[in-house]
Order: structure tokens, then C-alpha cells, then sequence
């Protein structure tokens, strides 16, 4: 009871007013971040359905399906992705001496974890939607392809 109102004038005079602009900051690097792993998909994706037509194999379709799955665990592929989100090292140091923000490589591990666990989802959303289509007519697949791929975008 004697903390409460103090600690409530203390947020509401030297917290509240910020958090606006706080988080404005901080959602440019996150959103590029998160804009990145969905153009790392599209990318991906768009570059089955072109191998699919230039090979129209079967067997390497499902090779290169296998490998979409492990995309998410390929931190090299993934590694645009990720530096979109390094850009917070700096806007967090300013908010560091501001606001006492400390653990800002947890703030920054944990988003990326958030875009990592996102192209899981992706990848593996694309294959359930996709994997009863592989055994249809070979002239529709990259058709097919392409809408799973719209769809798990949206």
C-alpha cells in the first residue's frame, strides 16, 4: 500500500509517456526482421516451383520440399533474417541508460527465436497443405505450389 502510489506517479510521469515512441522504435527492426524471413519463404518456395519446371521430376520436387523443412535450422540462410533484428543492440542502449532496460541480448535472442519458430510454422504449414498434391497430375503441381505458397503467406 505505501509502494503503490508512488511506483503508479513514477509510471505514470516518467514511463507512460514514452512507451508510444518506445515501441515505434523498436518495431522497425522487428518488423524488417519478420519482413525478411517472409521473403526468405516466398524466395524458397518460388525456387522449387522453378526447378520443378525446368526438371518436372517428382523426386527432386520432394528433395527440395525436404529441404524447405530444414530451413528454419539453417543459420545461414537465416542469417538475413537475423541481422535485421541486431539493429535493437543500438535502440536498446539508449533505452539501457534511460529506463534501466537491462538483458538486451535476451530481447534480441528471443525475437529471433520468434522468427525462427515463424518459418518453422511456414515450412511446415507448407507441407501439410502441400503433400496431398504431390501425387496429382504433374502439370498442376507448380500450380498447386504457387497457392499453398499464397496461402501459407497470408
Amino acid at each position: 500500500a505505501t509502494v503503490s502510489e508512488p511506483a503508479q506517479k513514477c509510471c505514470t510521469e516518467n514511463i507512460q509517456p514514452f512507451l508510444t515512441s518506445i515501441l515505434e522504435e523498436l518495431m522497425g527492426p522487428v518488423s524488417s526482421g519478420f519482413t525478411e524471413v517472409r521473403s526468405l519463404f516466398d524466395k524458397e518456395v518460388n525456387e522449387i516451383i522453378q526447378d520443378f519446371q525446368k526438371t518436372n521430376d517428382i523426386t527432386k520436387l520432394k528433395e527440395n520440399v525436404d529441404q524447405l523443412m530444414n530451413l528454419p535450422f539453417s543459420s545461414v540462410k537465416m542469417e538475413p533474417c537475423y541481422l535485421k533484428v541486431n539493429l535493437l543492440q543500438e535502440l536498446l542502449q539508449d533505452l539501457k541508460s534511460r529506463f534501466k532496460v537491462y538483458h538486451i541480448d535476451f530481447v534480441i535472442q528471443r525475437t529471433q527465436n520468434f522468427m525462427q519458430e515463424l518459418m518453422e510454422n511456414a515450412v511446415y504449414t507448407f507441407e501439410q497443405l502441400f503433400s496431398p498434391s504431390r501425387l496429382a497430375d504433374s502439370a498442376k503441381v507448380a500450380t498447386t505450389i504457387e497457392k499453398v505458397k499464397l496461402r501459407v503467406l497470408k
